[in-house]
């Protein structure tokens, strides 16, 4: 039996949704405050993906200046339709602000996409399209339900038309469903497709965490009235406990191959060291069969595996991206990201050739804002990750290195700086808000290369400094990386690493050097 290993796409890439166009697949996921925003994947057999582009690449499409820590694009859906890709998601401006839904369009789904078409008259988050036999697309989100909520976090579904022509919706707005899981709350996510004549509603239940899940009603009238399945939820891991190696499972999205196999697509964590999900929320894959009209996932064992048998689909593999990024090229890989719009020409991969060149900013990573800051995923459970550094601090304000990120809460920095007038690499560790200073070590001449070193293994992340290639020294061993994880931290984002420089609220013409930036797991995981 060929198979496949979970995660399908590793590290935080949560909120999967999946369209086919002949036999090719798209797929995109969730960003929250990072930008570019909605990183788009193309597979030919549903396991292997290559990322080939962002859908919001633009400031223009995308501005999130001020936007908190695990805001901003929530839950994205893909869908094509008569040669149109279109990709319709939530803005979420703050905890208390207003959810602004917009929809983009593209005929090439590498890009370039449209500028946003903004939906004012339509609540709620998660928004998805469906287009009906006709023609007609439909917008779905959820909403408070009109006759008020029962209990805390009671949601609805609801479906309005959406004029494509005009860009708006019209027509009344109608109530679906409210889920099959009384007082679980958060009805969410909703997907609507349409099989052998019934409309089938796939939405998430239980929020996003431990009692996430996903369940299904249908209807022979796309407005209603919608029967709940009795096997709902179709899809959890609630009952497995914390122990079980995929946790909170949900939010999915189905796929039907040009073979007429059904698959879904959903999120998951791997929790490790204990229950702490420093990857965040990965996309999954899973099959699913039809019995009565009705979905069932995974038939036999109901439940999404790390090991299982593969898609009936031609196996194409991508080859894998350079472990080792060394800024040769004039443009940052599709790996990169910043945190909130970039704002201002602060990151050069062409002043000096062959190296990242980061300007510092008065911003820093301890705050909302959009620091000097170019980072990626956190893939895999055992990791070392290196650079090299060229940076000479001209007062004790300025620093760069390299960061392990959760949020402005909780990270950890090893930084080049000068303390008492003298060059030295420390790490600190930042936690609920306060930083600490672990360790320090005296670098030599002012103008010497540093190499930076990160090795987890598991919850254990240690630190290494050289300023000869290879001669390592311990900065800080073993320290406990569960603050990296949205268990301790909150939020909904995975553990990020990147580099950065600031000046720390101060003006600076200065500037650091990164030669190259690796990145190896340390394990099959």
């Amino acid at each position: 039996m060929a198979t496949f290993r979970n995660p399908i796409i590793p590290g935080f890439n949560p909120d999967p949704s999946v369209c086919r166009v002949g036999d090719d697949y798209y797929l995109v996921v969730s960003t929250f405050e990072y930008f570019p925003g909605v990183p788009i994947f193309h597979s030919k057999d549903l396991v292997h993906w290559r990322q080939i582009g962002h859908v919001l690449d633009r400031p223009s499409q995308l501005d999130l200046d001020g936007t908190p820590c695990s805001k901003g694009i929530y839950a994205a859906t893909i869908r094509y339709h008569e040669g149109i890709f279109y990709m319709i998601t939530t803005f979420v401006e703050s905890v208390t602000g207003a959810r602004r839904n917009f929809y983009v369009t593209a005929e090439d789904p590498s890009g370039p996409w449209s500028d946003p078409v903004w939906l004012p008259e339509a609540p709620g988050i998660d928004s998805s399209l469906f287009f009906d036999d006709d023609g007609k697309a439909y917008i779905m989100a959820n909403r408070q339900p009109p006759g008020g909520q029962q209990y805390p976090k009671h949601m609805e579904i609801y479906l309005q038309e959406l004029d494509l022509a005009q860009g708006k919706l019209v027509g009344e707005k109608y109530s679906l469903w409210d889920g099959a899981l009384k007082f679980i709350h958060a009805q969410e996510g909703p997907h609507l497709y349409k099989v052998d004549g019934w409309y089938i509603l796939l939405i998430a239940e239980g929020g996003t965490g431990h009692t996430h899940s996903i369940t299904v009603a249908r209807s022979q009238s796309l407005t209603g009235p919608y029967e709940g399945c009795k096997s709902n939820p179709i899809l959890t891991h609630r009952h497995l406990g914390k122990r079980h190696p995929i946790s909170n499972v949900g939010h999915g999205d189905l796929i039907e191959t040009q073979n007429g196999d059904w698959w879904m697509v959903c999120l998951g964590s791997r929790p490790y060291g204990g229950y702490y999900r420093n990857l965040g929320r990965e996309s999954f894959l899973v099959p699913v069969e039809w019995e009565d009209g009705w979905p069932v996932v995974n038939a036999g064992k109901g439940m999404v595996e790390i090991e299982m048998e593969r898609p009936n689909l031609p196996q194409q593999r991508f080859s894998p991206f350079p472990a080792c990024d060394h800024f040769d090229r004039n443009r940052l890989a599709y790996t990169w990201m910043f945190i909130r719009t970039p704002r201002g020409d602060f990151w050069s991969l062409e002043e000096r050739p062959g190296y990242l060149r980061l300007r510092l900013k008065p911003e820093t990573l301890m705050q909302e804002a959009n620091p000097a800051f170019v980072g990626r995923r956190q893939e895999h459970m055992s990791f070392a990750a290196r650079t090299a550094l060229e940076f000479q601090p001209k007062t004790e304000q300025e620093a760069a290195g390299v960061v392990l990120l959760q949020n402005t809460e909780y990270q950890y920095r090893m930084e080049v700086a000068l303390a008492g007038g003298s060059k030295s690499v420390r790490l600190i560790r930042r936690t609920a808000g306060t930083d600490e200073v672990l360790a320090a070590g005296p670098l030599p001449e002012p103008d010497s290369r540093i190499y930076l070193k990160v090795e987890a293994v598991g919850q254990s992340y240690s630190f290494y400094y050289a300023t000869q290639s290879e001669e390592w020294q311990p900065l800080v061993e073993d320290a406990d990386g569960t603050l990296l994880s949205s268990d301790v931290a909150g939020g909904f984002t995975g553990s990020v690493m990147g580099l950065y420089a600031t000046s720390h609220g101060t003006g600076s013409s200065n500037y650091a050097d990164f030669d190259y930036f690796e990145y190896l797991p340390l394990n099959d995981e």
